[in-house]
């Protein structure tokens, strides 16, 4: 199943016929700097402006109680915990939370009608924004070989024609099953025990996009995929390190647990290129007295760190704090952690001090007093928190950036004790519960053991394909079936044109989904569109109303009950949808009752009992308020590794890898999307309004480049002598480090070659690519 990652290629040419990037439309750029603090007034203005349109007055107050509470559904958008049952807000929700919420549960819909007035070349003229505004599915769509109009198809067709596809493969793996984080526990379950029965490991999923290099970090170096704090953590903890993510857009109920924390006294230090307000200060819009006084300040401190130069800034405060122990023994570092619980410390404290000064400064891009003042606080700090997103995982170094925190944590004991640890934060409602489910294309043997055991059969052993490798074999021609769970699987992937090919040489893609978007555009020989349920809607089966359970990013696994009619009599649950698909493969002989596993999906939860550790008693404990939480070894201080303990790793600082001339971008989100899915078109909190081709460039660069403010230019990405090309872009002065670059995503996609990843975890380099920056060569598209 291994893909050759070091076989070259040709870069490819976009074209219209294999662009998945949709229309390139540049709109007059406003730029208005924004001097308030994050949430506030404009937080509730904005979602009163989503929600009424979408929703009307009696549904938007509806569906705010019920958004994250305890009898209600889990919100669709990030990872981030609630508070306890009897801790949480009557309005337990962020403005984008409304935005997503608003958006599944809208009262539009995309009806059979819709796919006979437009045709699919019609459709991917339209940009991403309006495919998403135009409702709910309704039917299960069927694009026929040849056709240029999606058509009805019947739930039985469609299965029949998934089933004949799958069969006559040469080969179980010449299927390709991919999950988005939005799929439930009780759902990802039942899939990947499906693809497991067909017969294979080729489970990509959006985690292999953004925290994989977490996962397979933590997962060597102390011995769990996971974080291990909860929201008492912060409750207790005396510094937080926020590294590399913006809470103020990705998670924004993050930045009420920030803005407690930072009232009762603990120190936040910020590290991120971009200067993001959500990380300065915050008004909590249900409490009027904050909004008056404009907010709670968060970080005390903002390194803005150059774009990849996490490592060096990390090795930095790392001797600093060493260089304090050096002075005052036994005072600074755990040494009795380090010598009962961790390992390879040695090797790690001879590589830091053989490291140079001169070499950390020119690769981070922050000043030596600013490192020892962060070092500072690390040191006075008895409890410490270090959290981080992409920006920190979406590197060729990715996992050594992961294991650079964990080392910077190791050195005082903040593993595995309360208010200190690791936590990184998921940007996906469960893609944390799937991946504990077992979705995951690597997995271990334990899990393959114990399914086995309790299913009756022998699973594939072999590993399957990571999501870059996925497309690399859709495009060698290895891959005749692609399935997707939910997402938006083109436009998320990196190398867009490249992605757009791989999937037209698949015979069929079939999508499940809620909403249209620009990957059921994106198809191969024949497609097939699967409406589905959402979190906010009723799910009714034979056994009565069902709920699901998702797991956040504190490991906490909860119940999820919709109330919503659904929005149409068409539609079907996520676990059916499978429960049909592994019928028309495996035969209604198969030793599986799908059928009475969909009909009450307590009988899900016990088989996931059976077969997941953790899981003891799970229809009980799930059912109690706010659920339970994962037993995590690690926070336990029993490191599951190779050594059995904690592991100091050394890591070199990555070399720079631009030449004159060059940049290195980070593709980040705008505060009006969620992932791929476009809500507006503007970025509010970075003051950009009213376009999303934008580049944020430093002053400086844009000068030396022979640029100017608003200029519009062309990106040109580079990768072992292949270019790609991402045209027609407006230059904004911004605060970001020299040599740097930021622009939204999926717009830049294209530039982010399939095979630029991290060598362990295969995570695309979305946060370092490298590129030129030059006038426009390309006219307005008419």
């Amino acid at each position: 199943m291994a893909v050759d990652e070091t076989k070259p290629r040709d870069a490819i040419e976009e074209t219209e016929e294999t662009s998945a990037r949709g229309p390139i439309e540049l709109a007059k750029v406003d730029v208005r700097p924004y001097h308030h603090a994050a949430a506030g007034v404009g937080a509730i203005v904005h979602s009163t402006a989503m929600a009424l349109p979408q929703l009307g007055v009696i549904r938007s107050v509806a569906m705010s109680l019920k958004i994250n509470q305890v009898e209600g559904f889990d919100c669709p958008s990030c990872a981030w915990s609630e508070a306890g049952a009897d801790r949480r807000e009557t309005f337990e929700f962020c403005e984008n939370g409304v935005k997503a919420v608003a958006a599944e549960a809208t009262r539009r819909r995309v009806t059979p009608d819709f796919f006979r007035k437009h045709s699919v070349e019609e459709l991917r003229a339209r940009n991403d924004h309006w495919l998403e505004d135009q409702g709910r599915l309704t039917h299960p769509m069927h694009l026929a070989p040849g056709a240029d109009h999606y058509a009805p198809i019947s739930w039985e067709d469609a299965f029949a024609l998934i089933g004949r596809e799958l069969k006559a493969l040469g080969s179980p793996d010449d299927a390709v099953f991919y999950t988005s984080g939005r799929t439930s526990n009780e759902a990802a379950f039942l899939y990947q025990l499906f693809v497991r029965r067909f017969g294979t490991n080729n489970l990509p999923d959006c985690s292999n996009m953004c925290h994989e290099s977490t996962s397979f970090g933590l997962q060597e170096q102390l011995g769990v995929a996971k974080g291990m704090v909860t929201l008492d953590d912060f409750e207790l903890a005396d510094a937080i390190f926020m590294i590399g993510h913006n809470p103020g857009t990705n998670h924004p109920r993050m930045l009420t647990t920030l803005a407690n924390a930072a009232k009762r006294g603990c120190r936040i230090v910020a590290v991120n290129p971009l200067r993001e307000r959500g990380l300065e200060r915050f008004a909590h819009p249900q409490h009027p007295m904050d909004m008056l006084h404009g907010g709670t300040p968060i970080a005390e401190m903002y390194l803005s760190v150059r774009v990849g130069g996490d490592i060096a800034l990390l090795k930095g405060i790392m001797k600093e704090v060493v260089e304090a122990e050096r002075r005052n023994p036994g005072q600074v570092l755990d040494l009795p952690f380090i010598r009962d619980h961790a390992s390879g410390f040695d090797e790690f404290l001879a590589d830091l001090h053989a490291t140079p000064w001169d070499a950390i400064l020119a690769s981070c891009g922050v000043d030596r007093e600013s490192i020892r003042k962060a070092a500072e606080i690390y040191i006075t700090s008895d409890r410490v928190i270090a959290c981080w997103g992409m920006g920190v995982t979406q590197h060729r170094h990715g996992v050594a950036n992961v294991q650079s925190i964990a080392n910077l944590l190791l050195l005082r004991g903040n593993i595995g004790r309360p208010g200190a640890g690791a936590c990184p934060i998921r940007g996906h409602s469960n893609v944390q519960g799937d991946r504990t489910m077992g979705i995951f294309e690597r997995p271990a043997a334990g899990f393959l053991d114990r399914l086995g055991q309790n299913f009756g059969f022998e699973p594939p052993r072999e590993h399957g394909y990571s999501v870059t490798q996925a497309i690399r074999a859709m495009h060698e021609g290895k891959v005749g079936v692609f399935f997707a769970m939910g997402g938006n699987f083109p436009v998320a992937s990196p190398d867009t044109a490249y992605t757009a090919e791989a999937l037209s040489r698949c015979r069929l893609t079939a999508y499940v989904a809620t909403k249209l978007n620009r990957g059921h555009l994106t198809t191969g020989r024949e497609s097939l569109i699967l409406p589905c349920l959402g979190r906010t809607e009723l799910d009714e089966q034979a056994a009565g109303r069902q709920f699901v359970t998702v797991e956040d990013s504190m490991s906490v696994v909860h119940a999820s009950h919709g109330g919503l009619t659904p929005g149409s009599p068409m539609l079907r649950s996520e676990p059916w949808i499978v429960a049909k698909l592994a019928q028309s493969v495996l035969g209604k002989s198969d030793p599986v009752d799908w059928d009475a596993l969909v009909a009450d999906y307590d009988r899900i939860r016990d088989l996931i009992e059976k077969t997941i550790p953790g899981f003891h008693d799970f229809n009980a404990r799930v059912r109690r308020p706010g659920g339970f939480t994962l037993i995590n070894p690690a926070a336990e201080r029993r490191f599951v590794t190779t050594t059995g303990k904690a592991r100091f790793m050394t890591q070199p600082i990555p070399a720079d890898e631009r030449t004159p001339g060059r940049l290195l971008l980070a593709t980040i989100r705008s505060h009006d999307q969620f992932n791929t899915t476009i809500y507006g078109f503007d970025d509010r909190y970075r003051g950009v309004y009213n376009a999303r081709r934008v580049v944020f460039l430093n002053a400086l660069d844009v000068a030396r480049l022979g640029l100017v403010d608003r200029q519009v230019v062309d990106l040109i990405g580079e990768y072992q002598g292949q270019t790609r090309l991402a045209p027609r872009f407006a230059v904004v002065v911004h605060d970001i480090p020299e040599g740097c670059a930021a622009a939204y995503y999926p717009e830049t996609n294209p530039l982010i070659a399939v095979d630029d990843v991290d060598p362990h975890s295969l995570t695309p380099s979305s946060k370092s690519v490298v590129i030129r920056v030059v006038p426009t060569t390309h006219p307005a598209e008419a």
